[in-house]
């Protein structure tokens, strides 16, 4: 018999992981081949096999992960639409002629596309190209302006809507219910995406203060890495308003519908993405009459849907209720022309295409990704993992504090060699059960994960902010002053995860306001 076969398991898996090897295929092919061999030393049951395609149909009608690929065509449909590259430019006018303000103003920015679209990969691609010649131009140290750059698009993994929260949330949901059910609580609570949304949400408007604390304290204190820049003419106020102000009403559109009850997260991705094409075809077309007037009908349906109520399957309607459904229906037929229109000049533009594909490869990756992972974790269980991380977690000392600090740190570390989406699905599902059994609150251990993993995104030398960005910078940048530069944001992402730990209510405040929990 192999002894601790879940553990060889597991380091087996990171090991193959971290040569390269393709995640989804990784963590089927291990799962299936530690199973038969398990099965050869009768330590592991086949039958643990036959509960998988019950988990993938599981996976395909999980309406919460439905907002994956919505959220991904927001942030898409945003970077090739140019919106983000207006905002950038208009925002950097505004800041550049303060001590620090190119740093700044990048993010401000970060923080903004971060809560419009979520995508880490858009968001330093486009600011890399844009403002890095710019910082570099003005005289800035060339590591504290990669730094900057490649910090600002991490924020749109804890600023939410965010993939990873969408993940993670998704994760946590089912890890919660099976501590509880391990308890005997067989009427279980449930922790959704929304409260860990709203739970991220404070923490990460810390984070950009953080930021800019710190390019402020750089600014004045060695000047020379971040001068004042000589303004480029008046700020065009009107110009400033036309990128700032659709960017705030998206956001104010997702974020605002799930925080006042009025949409789930999937709900509001939906708005979202309606919402980006709106802004596309508007901002591709130059200003269509059309596309503006389904803008106003979106923000008239949603403010209608929160005060009203439209559903058809009700035993009474009054007079009132149709009067509405009539409105409603208008709005619904003026916002599908501003959406045919929109989708007719981004195809045209040449930008709807590429939205797809994209889309679609990054959505199909993560759902293969899903399904290896749910073999993976079958076997794993099946062999007795789950049962040996618990016992190891309990006996150490210190209590759940320790084992909680134990398994941040394991994240991390395993942050400098993978994705986080394989840290996701390999390691949370393992120690999720056991540590909210141990009664740790699960919207606060999903706010504390989702910073841990933050940090995967600028730690060396797999940080993929590091990579996006490597591919942008002009030669000159060197790739270890990109490295150093991201150094003092991970220090500020590990002081945002330690003042997270002293201070829980960063993170259960406003789900306790806005949910009641």
């Amino acid at each position: 018999m192999i002894p601790a076969l879940d553990l060889i398991m597991f380091a087996t898996t990171c090991a193959l992981l971290m040569a390269g090897f393709p995640v989804a295929f990784t963590l089927a092919g291990v799962a299936l081949a530690f199973g038969f061999i398990g099965q050869s030393f009768d330590i592991f049951d086949v039958s643990f096999f036959y509960a998988l395609p019950q988990r993938i149909f599981g996976t395909m009608t999980n309406e919460v992960l439905m907002a994956v690929p919505l959220f991904v065509f927001m942030g898409t449909m945003l970077e090739r639409a140019r919106i983000a590259e207006d905002l950038l430019e208009n925002m950097s006018r505004l800041f550049g002629a303060l001590r620090g303000g190119l740093g700044i103003s990048v993010s401000i920015v970060g923080a903004l596309l971060a809560a419009s679209t979520g995508i880490v990969g858009a968001t330093v691609v486009t600011m890399g190209l844009l403002s890095l010649p710019t910082m570099l131009k003005r005289g800035y140290d060339p590591a504290l302006a990669a730094g900057s750059i490649a910090a600002a698009g991490t924020l749109g993994q804890i600023i939410p809507p965010s993939i990873v929260l969408v993940l993670l949330g998704d994760v946590i949901a089912n890890a919660y219910q099976k501590a509880q059910l391990e308890q005997g609580i067989f009427s279980p609570d449930t922790v959704s995406v929304g409260e860990l949304f709203a739970g991220s949400l404070l923490p990460g408007l810390v984070l950009v203060g953080l930021y800019i604390a710190y390019q402020i304290g750089v600014a004045y204190l060695q000047p020379h890495k971040a001068p004042r820049a000589e303004p480029e003419g008046d700020i065009e106020w009107g110009a400033l308003l036309k990128a700032l102000l659709p960017p705030i009403f998206l956001i104010i559109g997702v974020l605002g519908s799930i925080l006042g009850g009025i949409a789930t997260p999937t709900e509001a991705a939906a708005v979202g993405a309606i919402g980006t094409i709106l802004l596309a075809g508007e901002r591709i077309s130059g200003g269509h009459r059309l596309i503006r007037l389904g803008a106003l009908a979106l923000a008239l349906l949603v403010l209608q849907t929160s005060y009203m109520d439209l559903r058809l399957a009700r035993d009474t309607l009054s007079a009132l209720d149709y009067i509405a459904m009539g409105v409603a229906l208008s709005f619904c037929g003026l916002l599908a022309g501003a959406v045919l229109v929109s989708l007719a000049t981004a195809w045209r533009g040449d930008v709807l295409g590429s939205v797809v594909r994209s889309t679609t490869h990054t959505t199909s990756m993560v759902f293969i990704i899903l399904i290896g992972a749910a073999l993976f974790s079958l076997v794993f269980r099946g062999l007795g993992g789950d049962e040996a991380i618990q016992a190891l977690l309990e006996d150490l000392p210190g209590g759940v504090w320790t084992a909680v600090a134990v398994v941040m740190v394991i994240m991390f570390l395993l942050g400098f060699f993978l994705d986080f989406i394989e840290i996701i699905f390999v390691v949370v599902p393992i120690v999720g059960p056991i540590l909210l059994s141990m009664g740790v609150d699960p919207v606060w251990l999903g706010v504390m994960m989702a910073i841990n993993l933050q940090t995967s995104f600028l730690t060396p030398p797999f940080g993929f902010a590091l990579f996006y960005l490597r591919g942008v910078a002009p030669d000159s940048i060197r790739t270890g002053q990109i490295y150093k530069g991201a150094l003092p944001f991970v220090a500020i992402q590990l002081s945002m995860l330690a003042l997270l730990a002293l201070f829980p209510q960063l993170a259960t405040w406003l789900p306790e306001v806005v949910f009641g929990d």
